[in-house]
């Protein structure tokens, strides 16, 4: 039950590092630091990754600004940066960690780990213009508290997803923000799902994925059968939503403790664990695969990784051209991360170190989705090093 002996937040990377692999440096790939964080009025310590929209990336830093709580920023591709909305710590939020998402008329929307009005997290709306309103905040119980992944978003503008923290039984919680009926009307939050019932699952630390159907699908860090979290999913039901569980992690070559959400790419659904895989108790990770087919779903290890490092932590996989892309946290040579590929040959995952982070002024742990802009580069954050040791933004061109 390795979940329960790490913790969440900033803290991760720095248990993360206690276990580097050594991989050989990648060639061919061009790689540099778009942005450095300051720690001042620009923000610190990324986590969350971009959203991108065009030329432009957008995301959270879970430090600095004015009151040194976080910032919502964008930056052009080519590391321009302007500060959308400082933290102050009240009820506005504090310490973003997730990524953001868009919805139709270009507003965006996250969440903040704490502040809010009992402290326990906010749901939050930034315009292009840098106007933030908060639609809500968590109290912990029943509703949740905690949330650390970004948000998904339905055709009509609802937000789904995951509080750590909160909930009927202190596990966590799937919850619903359903879109204002009429103008000027408040947002109304629906838990969707409380966990710690028995084996449904604990501590849902990535964000939740929806079919077109309008099913949920996401993981849990810790509960199941095994207590090393588990794959679920949530479908729509009266009164409250049915609860199915994919799949319990055994901490074996399955790997366990998923902290990254889930990509749904067709009738598969693909994510990565922090533990287990080739090293079995010891292992470093993995990536997996659920297929369903005439009804039933099927799990496959795609890759495993011995040591610490694979999974990019709590932070979702990139699907692009048929390979995978996404960050490691403090693998590599150096012990400071890399950015990697996933590519099918033969009928075999290959992994291909794309960059290789060194921990200094390139940046020291990624603990970030990746973004592609439609000529394949790669954006992502880092959480430490840099020119200031706050951070950076960075580009890969495989």
């Amino acid at each position: 039950m390795a979940s329960a002996k790490v913790a969440l937040g900033l803290a991760l990377a720095t248990l993360f590092a206690l276990g580097a692999v050594a991989v050989p440096q990648a060639s061919a790939q061009s790689f540099s630091v778009i942005h450095n964080f300051t720690g001042g009025g620009d923000g610190a310590n990324p986590l969350g990754g971009f959203f991108i929209a065009g030329e432009e990336l957008y995301g959270t830093a879970s430090s600095g600004g004015s009151s040194g709580v976080g910032v919502v920023f964008r930056l052009s591709t080519s590391g321009g940066e302007t500060v959308l909305h400082e933290f102050s710590g009240g009820t506005d939020g504090a310490n973003p960690q997730g990524s953001l998402v868009m919805d139709k008329a270009g507003n965006f929307y996250g969440t903040t780990n704490i502040g809010g009005v009992s402290n326990a997290g906010t749901v939050f709306k930034v315009t292009r213009k840098g106007v933030e309103t908060v639609l809500y905040s968590f109290t912990g119980k029943p509703d949740g508290a905690n949330p650390v992944a970004g948000l998904a978003i339905d055709k009509a503008g609802n937000l789904y997803g995951t509080t750590t923290a909160g909930g009927s039984n202190g596990e966590g919680t799937v919850f619903k923000l359903a879109v204002p009926t009429e103008t000027g009307g408040e947002w109304t939050e629906q838990v969707l799902h409380s966990f710690g019932t028995g084996t449904d699952g604990k501590t849902p630390v990535g964000g939740v994925t929806l079919d077109a159907s309008g099913n949920l699908y996401g993981t849990t860090s810790a509960g199941g059968t095994d207590g090393d979290g588990t794959v679920f999913q949530l479908t729509p039901s009266t009164p409250s939503w049915t609860e199915n569980i994919l799949h319990n992690f055994l901490l074996g070559s399955d790997g366990g403790v998923p902290y990254a959400g889930l990509v749904l790419n067709g009738e598969t659904l693909y994510g990565a664990t922090t533990e287990g895989g080739e090293g079995g108790q010891n292992g470093g990770g993995t990536i997996f695969e659920l297929k369903k087919a005439n009804g039933a779903w099927t799990f496959s290890e795609l890759y495993g990784l011995s040591g610490w490092g694979i999974s990019g932590s709590y932070r979702n996989l990139l699907m692009a051209g048929g390979k995978i892309y996404a960050t490691t946290h403090c693998d590599g040579q150096n012990g400071a991360g890399t950015v990697y590929e996933l590519s099918l040959s033969g009928g075999s995952w290959n992994y291909t170190p794309l960059y290789v982070f060194t921990g200094g002024s390139d940046g020291l742990f990624s603990i970030s989705n990746l973004v592609a802009d439609n000529k394949g580069n790669l954006y992502g954050v880092t959480l430490y090093g840099g020119a200031d040791g706050s951070g950076v933004a960075f580009k890969v061109t495989p």
